[in-house]
C-alpha cells in the first residue's frame, strides 16, 4: 500500500463476518468507500487448530483488489495465566495456531489479552487475576509463542484492562521487558484503563500510559467511556465519539510513536462506522495530524 507516512484508520466489527469464508467483495469496498485502510478480524467462527486454506486465500484476493490491509487478527482470547501447566499449554497453543492462521490471512499482528480465571469470559474479574503466579505464567506462555510469532513473521499486540493482569501500563511494561522479544508489542486502549480517578482527566491519564509504554506501543483501539450518574461508579464502553475520552491527545501520542501508526476502530455499528471515521479525521486535524 505503499508508504506508511500517514496515520491510518482501520475498523473492526461492524459488516465484517465472525468467518472467513463470508467476506464479500462489497463489504471490501464499503469498508475503503468509509475511509478506513485496514481491519481487524474477529472470525470466532474459525477454529485456528483447523484453518480454512481455501476460504483464506480468497479472503486476502478479496482485501487485495479493495486496497485494505489485514492489520490485526484475533488471538482467541485463551488463558495465558492458567496455573495448571497442562492448561496453559493448551492455551499456548491456540495462542501459536492463532499467529499461524493469522500469517496464513496476511495479518500484520494479532491482538490477545492475558486471558482471566472467570469462566465467563477473558475481560472479566476474577481475585487470582492478580495473583503471585499469574504474571510470571504470563511471561512464560508469552515468551513460547513470541518464538512461533518470529517464525512467521506477525506481532502479538496485547491489550490490557483493569480487570485482568495487566491491570495498568506499568504491569504491560513490566510484562513485555521480562519476555524480551521485539514480536510482543501493545495494542494501547485507553479506555481500558480509565477509572474514576483518572476519568475527567483523562488525557492526562493518556499521556502517562504513554509515557510508560513508549515505543512498546504497536497499535491503538479507539473506542469511548461514559460515566453515568449511578449511585455507584458505572463505567461503560460507547462508541467513538459519544463519550470523555481526549482523542486528540490520544492520536496525537500514537502519531507521535510512528506517523503510519494504526488506530482501529471497536465497538462500533455499520450505520455509525462513516461518522466515526469523520469524527476522528476532525480530531487528528484538530491537533495537525493528518488521516491517510
Amino acid at each position: 500500500m505503499g508508504g506508511r507516512e500517514e496515520m491510518r484508520l482501520g475498523i473492526s466489527g461492524a459488516l465484517l463476518p465472525d468467518d472467513v469464508a463470508d467476506l464479500t467483495p462489497e463489504m471490501a469496498r464499503t469498508i475503503r468507500e468509509w475511509g478506513y485502510t485496514g481491519i481487524f478480524t474477529r472470525l470466532r467462527a474459525n477454529d485456528p487448530h483447523q484453518p480454512p486454506a481455501a476460504a483464506s486465500q480468497r479472503f486476502v484476493d478479496i482485501l487485495a483488489d479493495a486496497n485494505i490491509e489485514h492489520v490485526m487478527a484475533t488471538g482467541y482470547w485463551q488463558n495465558l495465566i492458567h496455573p495448571d501447566d497442562a492448561e496453559r499449554t493448551r492455551a499456548v497453543d491456540t495462542l501459536c495456531r492463532a499467529l499461524e492462521f493469522a500469517a496464513q490471512l496476511g495479518a500484520r499482528c494479532i491482538d490477545t489479552g492475558p486471558g482471566s480465571m472467570n469462566p465467563r469470559g477473558p475481560w472479566t474479574p476474577h481475585p487470582d487475576n492478580w495473583a503471585s503466579w499469574a504474571e510470571p505464567n504470563l511471561v512464560e506462555s508469552l515468551a513460547r509463542a513470541s518464538e512461533v510469532a518470529a517464525t512467521v513473521g506477525v506481532y502479538i499486540h496485547l491489550e490490557g484492562h483493569q480487570l485482568v493482569t495487566l491491570r495498568d501500563a506499568v504491569v504491560m511494561a513490566r510484562v513485555i521487558d521480562a519476555v524480551g522479544s521485539p514480536w510482543v508489542r501493545v495494542d494501547m486502549d485507553p479506555v481500558n484503563w480509565i477509572t474514576l480517578d483518572s476519568y475527567f482527566q483523562n488525557g492526562d491519564a493518556i499521556d502517562e500510559m504513554f509515557d510508560t509504554l513508549d515505543t512498546r506501543v504497536g497499535s491503538g483501539h479507539s473506542k469511548d467511556i461514559t460515566l453515568w450518574d449511578r449511585h455507584t461508579v458505572h463505567l461503560d464502553t460507547v462508541p467513538t465519539g459519544q463519550g470523555e475520552i481526549d482523542h486528540g491527545r490520544y492520536i496525537h501520542r500514537l502519531e507521535s510513536l510512528d506517523p503510519g501508526m494504526y488506530l482501529i476502530v471497536e465497538g462500533c455499528s455499520t450505520a455509525e462506522a462513516p461518522g466515526i471515521r469523520q469524527f476522528l479525521a476532525d480530531q487528528a486535524a484538530a491537533v495537525g495530524v493528518t488521516i491517510y
